[in-house]
């Protein structure tokens, strides 16, 4: 029945997935994953693209007189080349833009002057047996580069202003702090393994970083206002505590943020996967992986990391503190009436009052209680 799906149990608490509960847990696991992207910004770096480490670029067609080339001939022919007009330079692999006969293979270099770049083609030409028009040649200044990275961060600093003062107006600034962290910890994780794959960093990746902060926010806000709905009010008598009732909320959005995360991560995934590893357009690459993982990240960010940095927020609150001791103390006492009662009952909790608890007046439909040893009608006793 659809009553009693996995879905519905979710929403009606009766699930329970511990997620709050294991905040430990998830925190020493955002922590090691946290150290691992710091050290590899530190050992391992990152692969700057052209347009931010500034260089040379070659471009030489896939398809020279009716013969296909590789992207190892091409490798071999620019590298050899470079090195013999500029001894020790490194280029990076040949990548392949396009397909059929219209496609082009890209080799990057450091950067070389006019003289030094008319000297790379053509010995180029003489190894591939190319005309000079047939090579295209660019030179990039890392200035470039740097003034997006200027304004990429300059954006990113105007978003987080707005996203803590909406934060703030909305629910509260413990929501606000929990979201930031969540948002970090998105943003370092997702830069870590750009940084231990290797991918080049390039002004796409930039856009990707961009994208996946609004994502990842508005994952965040719908766990966020749900758990506003359970904990309204509740320190005016609630059974549970904040920690329990925002357990209860994540339960009750697991299922819509599972869903909205994969329906988003499947074209993302055929971006990454079916235009940049099948149909090899490589700027795709760069913008399908900083999709892919941001998206990923942020949404189990969003459900055990930012509701667990809440509740932990919440618990150190006075008035939360407080509710939480009382709720407990009740359990407590519960636990000790239910253990002294030999059948297993609780009378000292209890909400039903007795017939006669304290007065002479029975309570509506109470049957009389019978004396023991008393005496049958007409004064004889059986």
């Amino acid at each position: 029945m659809a009553g009693s799906g996995f879905a519905n149990r979710l929403y009606q608490g009766e699930a329970n997935i511990q997620i709050i509960g294991r905040r430990k847990m998830w925190f020493t696991i955002a922590a090691v994953l946290v150290a691992i992207s710091l050290g590899s910004f530190v050992f391992r770096g990152f692969h700057l693209g052209i347009e931010f480490a500034g260089g040379s670029k070659f471009s030489v067609p896939a398809v020279v007189a009716g013969q296909t080339l590789t992207a190892e001939d091409v490798f071999n022919a620019v590298g050899d080349a470079v090195h013999e007009v500029q001894p020790g330079a490194q280029v990076t692999a040949a990548q392949q833009i396009g397909e059929g006969a219209s496609a082009n293979f890209v080799v990057r270099s450091p950067a070389l002057s006019s003289a030094e770049m008319a000297q790379v083609k053509g010995l180029i030409e003489a190894d591939l047996g190319l005309e000079a028009s047939q090579i295209g040649d660019e030179q990039v200044s890392a200035a470039w580069g740097g003034a997006v990275i200027d304004k990429a961060i300059l954006g990113l600093v105007i978003f987080l202003i707005l996203v803590t003062v909406y934060l703030v107006v909305r629910f509260e600034w413990r929501m606000a702090v929990a979201a930031l962290a969540s948002l970090l910890l998105d943003m370092i994780v997702t830069a870590g393994v750009y940084s231990l794959v290797g991918f080049e960093l390039t002004p796409y990746t930039v856009i990707g970083f961009l994208t996946i902060l609004g994502f990842s926010l508005y994952d965040v806000v719908v766990v966020f206002d749900k758990i506003q709905e359970n904990t309204r009010g509740i320190t005016a008598g609630s059974t549970r505590t904040y920690s329990e009732a925002t357990n209860l909320a994540v339960n009750q959005t697991l299922m819509r943020s599972l869903n909205t995360g994969l329906v988003a991560l499947l074209p993302v995934g055929g971006v990454l996967f079916i235009g940049a590893g099948l149909l090899g357009a490589g700027t795709l690459k760069d913008l399908g992986l900083v999709l892919f993982v941001g998206m990923g990240i942020g949404v189990a960010a969003s459900i055990v990391f930012a509701a667990p940095v809440l509740s932990y927020l919440k618990d150190q609150e006075p008035r939360i503190k407080a509710h939480n001791a009382r709720v407990m103390a009740k359990r407590n006492q519960r636990s000790v009436a239910v253990s002294q009662d030999g059948t297993g009952t609780n009378p000292a909790a209890s909400d039903e009052v007795p017939a006669f608890a304290g007065s002479t007046t029975p309570r509506p439909g109470a049957r009389p209680a019978q004396k023991r040893g008393g005496s049958r009608p007409g004064g004889k006793r059986p």
